[in-house]
C-alpha cells in the first residue's frame, strides 16, 4: 500500500486520485457506478466549484472526501494526509446537501453542540457561537426553536455550525439551498471573507451564475467522471470569436441563405437573431443581409458563460 504522502506540497490542501464508489442496488444486487475514477486538486486558498447535473457523482464524491462513506477505489488527502484523519478533520467545516438541525434546540444551542464536538469549549465558545450566528443573519432567532424556523433559516443555522470551529477548509454541499436571492447574496460574501482570511472553499451548485463570480476553478462531472477541470479563465476562452446578429425584414430567402452559416436561429420580437462563430462568417452575413436588402439591426459579441459551458459539455 502507497504511505500517506505529508504535506510536502503546501499549496495542495484537498487532492482526489481515481476515486471511485460503486453500491449494488437492493434485492438485484445489480452494481451501479456512481463514481469512475474523479479526481482534482484544490490550492490553498482558493474557491474551488464542483459542479454537475443530477445524478452526476457530486454528493457521493463529497462524502468520500468527508469521510462518510469508504470508497471503492481511489485515495483522498486533506493537508497531506490521508483520510480518514480525525486530526485533520478537526480543520475541516462540511456543510451537507440536506443538513438536520436538530427541531428542539435552539440555533445557539445547536452551533454550541456542534462547537463542542469540535473540542471548543467555555466563555469562548459562548462567543463564538454568538459570532457565527450573527454572520450568517439569524441573530435575531439565535433562541427561537429550529422548528419554529423556515428552510433558508435552518440552511444559515446549519452554515454557523459549519463555521463555529473556524476551520481552514470548507466543503460545502449546495450552500446557497433554500436561500432568497439576499440570502445568497449574503453566502457569496462569505465564502469571499473566508478566501481572504486565507481559508480554502470547496463547494458544489447548481446555481451556475455565483459558481462563475466566486470560483478560481472548477471541475464538471458527469456519469461520475470529470468532464471538464481549469481555471474559468482557461476554460471560458474561446476560440471562435460568438456573435449575435439580429435583423429585421429578413424574407424567406434569406433565412435560407443564413441558415447553413448561423449556428442557432430564432425570433425575437418579430426579428431575426442569429448566433453566428467567427469573424468571417459575420461578414458573410452582413454581405447578404446587405445584397438582399433587409435590416442590419445589431451584432453583439457574445462571451461564453459557464452555463454555455455546463450545457455542452455535462448534459
Amino acid at each position: 500500500m502507497t504511505e500517506p504522502r505529508t504535506e510536502s506540497t503546501p499549496d495542495v490542501v484537498l487532492r482526489a486520485e481515481g476515486l471511485a464508489k460503486t453500491f449494488r442496488r437492493p434485492f438485484t444486487g445489480k452494481r451501479v457506478e456512481a463514481v469512475r475514477g474523479v479526481g482534482f486538486a484544490v490550492g490553498r486558498g482558493e474557491i474551488f466549484g464542483f459542479l454537475g447535473p443530477n445524478g452526476a457523482g457530486k454528493t457521493t464524491s463529497i462524502k468520500m472526501v468527508t469521510g462518510l462513506i469508504a470508497p471503492t477505489a481511489g485515495t483522498i488527502e486533506i493537508f497531506g494526509q490521508r483520510v480518514p484523519a480525525p486530526d485533520v478533520m478537526g480543520r475541516v467545516g462540511f456543510l451537507p446537501e440536506s443538513p438536520y438541525v436538530y427541531p428542539y434546540l435552539t440555533p445557539r444551542e445547536f452551533v454550541s453542540l456542534c462547537g463542542t464536538l469540535s473540542g471548543l469549549g467555555g466563555a469562548s465558545l459562548k462567543k463564538r457561537v454568538v459570532e457565527v450566528i450573527d454572520r450568517v443573519g439569524i441573530g435575531h432567532a439565535i433562541d427561537r426553536p429550529a422548528r419554529a424556523l423556515s428552510k433558508g433559516m435552518l440552511q444559515r443555522a446549519a452554515l454557523a455550525a459549519t463555521l463555529v470551529h473556524d476551520p481552514d477548509l470548507l466543503i460545502l454541499d449546495e450552500p446557497m439551498s433554500g436561500l432568497d436571492p439576499v440570502g445568497r447574496k449574503e453566502v457569496r460574501d462569505l465564502i469571499v471573507e473566508e478566501k481572504q482570511r486565507g481559508h480554502t472553499v470547496f463547494f458544489s451548485s447548481h446555481i451556475l451564475s455565483d459558481v462563475e463570480m466566486l470560483c478560481d476553478r472548477v471541475c464538471i462531472l458527469r456519469q461520475g467522471l470529470v468532464v471538464v477541470a481549469g481555471t474559468l479563465r482557461e476554460l471560458l476562452v474561446q476560440n471562435k470569436r460568438r456573435s449575435e446578429v439580429t435583423i429585421a425584414n429578413a424574407s424567406a430567402s434569406l433565412r435560407a441563405l443564413l441558415a447553413p452559416i448561423a449556428t442557432a436561429m430564432r425570433e425575437a420580437a418579430g426579428a431575426l437573431v442569429l448566433e453566428i462563430e467567427g469573424d468571417d462568417a459575420v461578414r458573410a452575413v452582413v454581405e447578404r443581409v446587405v445584397a438582399e436588402g433587409a435590416r442590419l439591426e445589431s451584432v453583439t459579441p457574445k462571451r461564453e458563460t459557464l452555463e454555455d459551458l455546463f450545457v455542452r459539455e455535462a448534459l
